[in-house]
């Protein structure tokens, strides 16, 4: 048996508890990413006026609720626009759409994740 063989065999970073101590921290950074994602993508509340993504604050026809009907109707999604801020809104839920058409061009507070400009609803509630 030569020297190198003899060293790398008993080497201390070859035992049980090294691996097991490597895995733990792996496996507790693994969790503690996931966690703070977790976190930062929470539930924000936002108030603003509801309006369509083609338009944002500029709408081009009637009255803001006319314009914003009729945007959406051609494919437009739903805005919220809050302050200089436009936020496209994305739900397949229909009490939410149903709540947004009826606000249309009136204040209104959304719930949801923010991602982006995008925020993904999960209420929709009147001002």
């Amino acid at each position: 048996m030569n020297r190198e063989s003899w060293w790398f065999k008993s080497c201390w970073f070859r035992s049980w508890w090294f691996k097991t101590t490597v895995g733990i921290i792996f496996s507790a950074a693994v969790c503690l990413s996931f966690s703070l994602q977790a976190v930062a993508a929470g539930k924000q509340v936002f108030t603003g006026e509801v309006g369509d993504a083609m338009c944002g604050r500029q709408h081009m026809e009637g009255t803001p609720a006319e314009c914003t009907r009729a945007c959406v109707g051609k494919g437009s999604k739903y805005a919220l626009v809050v302050g200089e801020k436009t936020y496209i809104l994305e739900t397949t839920d229909q009490a939410a759409l149903a709540t947004l058409d009826k606000q249309a061009g009136k204040q209104a507070t959304v719930t949801g994740v923010l991602n982006g400009n995008n925020i993904q609803v999960s209420a929709v509630a009147a001002k």
